[in-house]
C-alpha cells in the first residue's frame, strides 16, 4: 500500500548550506547548495527530502515546477 502526500517547496539554489525550513506540515523553504542549471537543484531538493522522510530518492518526484523555484513534490511513502 501506498500514502501520497503532496508539499509546496520554495527552493533557493545556491545558499551557503543544504537545508530544510519548515514553515508549516505542507510548506517548506529548501536551501540548496546547488546551482539552478540542469536539474542540479532539483537534484538537491529530492537529496533533502529523502533524507529527511528517510525513503529512497525514487518515492520523490516533482509533480509541478521543475523550471521554477515554486515546486509541488510528491512523497510516495510504501506501508507494509
Amino acid at each position: 500500500m501506498n500514502e501520497s502526500k503532496i508539499i509546496t517547496a520554495h527552493v533557493r539554489p545556491r545558499s551557503s548550506k543544504n537545508a530544510l525550513e519548515w514553515i508549516d506540515e505542507e510548506t517548506v523553504k529548501v536551501f540548496v547548495t546547488n546551482p539552478a542549471e540542469k536539474g542540479k537543484a532539483n537534484e538537491g531538493v529530492i537529496n533533502l527530502l529523502s533524507e529527511y522522510y528517510n525513503i529512497p530518492k525514487t518515492c520523490i518526484e516533482i509533480a509541478r515546477g521543475k523550471n521554477t523555484r515554486i515546486k509541488q513534490i510528491r512523497i510516495n511513502k510504501k506501508i507494509a
